[in-house]
């Protein structure tokens, strides 16, 4: 059995910085139009305040527009509303404090603690009071010099910005589905490219190919870490939110699946960093790279169904053809190192059919038995 060399540091450096910018510019394409909706509403605040109040620097108008609605796509009106709420509460008791009492240490602690507690009194949610405590610290710890609009122009800049960005948010309601499903399309499109990797590597018995896909199925990690949080935050504001009420069911399903689909990218590194072993040793790996790459086409195809937001059960039924095939005595009968990579392989499309909806039980029944 040969011993797998060392991955040179420089090329883990490139897998990983190629893997960052792929699930980089996927985030930024997911999360462009609420980018530009929120600078549409900073820009529009500040006009607001700056031509129509006639205050001089508006700095807090665009500032609550942004932290009310941030970048996420999933905007609950209640949300957007409690942050900017917060935000005035923060800005209001600073720009009075400031003037009563002047700016200091103490005053910045004297500020945060009023600030805070009349969050907390108004809503037991966190953000709020975050939001007023933080506020609050930033006027109270600014120059007076930056002060425009007379005693209370910054907390009337920040009333600005929020109703702006309220109004932003319940003209421009979003699907909550949208973010979960293009994370889950990113990071299952990351697994296939892995699954494509360990392909390439299990055809020419090259172990540097192997090593590269166990190297970007452990980059591949974060795209999965945001298809949860993504996933999770969506299915907990869809409690809340009567609008939303009516997609519960998808997006609990698009939680699990996240979960299930962090699994099957660990299974799958399991089995590229099995497989360098076996690279250069006498052993047919012919069968296992054909299947394997089956698999990786069926992923490929479940990844779009999440993305179009359609039916899973073409992707499904793929991998159910596959999963009956999944014999390691079969595809291996002499060799029981590449049987164990088909038992890893078993394991792998078991999970995959969990993910485009399978019962647990029912996948693994798809399999011939052992």
């Amino acid at each position: 059995m040969s011993t797998a060399q060392p991955v040179p540091a420089s090329r883990r450096r490139a897998v990983r910085l190629r893997s960052r910018v792929r699930q980089g510019a996927s985030r930024v394409r997911g999360s462009a139009l609420a980018i530009l909706q929120a600078g549409v509403a900073a820009g529009g605040s500040y006009a607001i305040a700056r031509y129509g109040l006639d205050h001089p620097y508006p700095f807090f108008a665009p500032v609550s527009a942004w932290i009310a609605l941030g970048f996420s796509q999933t905007r609950q009106l209640r949300r957007v509303a409690e942050l900017a709420i917060g935000v005035a509460i923060g800005v209001g008791l600073g720009d009075l404090l400031a003037h009563v009492i002047g700016s200091g240490w103490w005053q910045i602690g004297l500020a945060l603690v009023l600030a805070a507690s009349v969050g907390r009194f108004l809503d037991r949610g966190g953000m709020l009071a975050t939001q007023a405590g933080v506020q609050a610290v930033v006027v109270v710890g600014l120059p007076a010099s930056v002060a425009s609009g007379g005693a209370l122009g910054r907390w009337t800049d920040a009333l600005v910005g929020g109703a702006v960005a309220v109004a932003v948010a319940a003209l421009t309601p979003g699907d909550p589905r949208r973010l979960p499903r293009r994370a889950a399309r990113a990071a299952l499109l990351e697994l296939a490219a892995t699954l494509d990797q360990l392909v390439r590597g299990l055809r020419g018995r090259d172990a540097d190919d192997l090593e590269d896909a166990l190297l970007r199925g452990r980059a591949s990690q974060p795209a999965f870490d945001e298809w949860r949080a993504v996933a999770l935050g969506a299915r907990d504001m869809a409690r809340v939110s009567p609008r939303w009420l009516r997609y519960r069911t998808e997006l609990t399903a698009l939680q699990t699946a996240s979960a299930l689909g962090d699994r099957a990218l660990r299974n799958a590194r399991v089995l590229a960093r099995r497989s360098v072993t076996l690279a250069t040793g006498p052993h047919d790996l012919d069968e296992l790279a054909v299947v394997v790459h089956e698999v990786a086409a069926a992923t490929e195809r479940l990844s779009e169904a999440f993305g179009a937001g359609i039916g899973l059960d073409g992707a499904r039924g793929r991998l159910g053809e596959i999963g009956r095939r999944l014999d390691p005595f079969a595809l291996a009968p002499d060799d029981w190192q590449v049987q164990s990579l088909v038992l890893l392989l078993r394991s792998l499309v078991v999970d995959l059919l969990e993910v485009a909806g399978e019962d647990p039980a029912a996948a693994r029944a798809l399999l011939p038995e052992i």
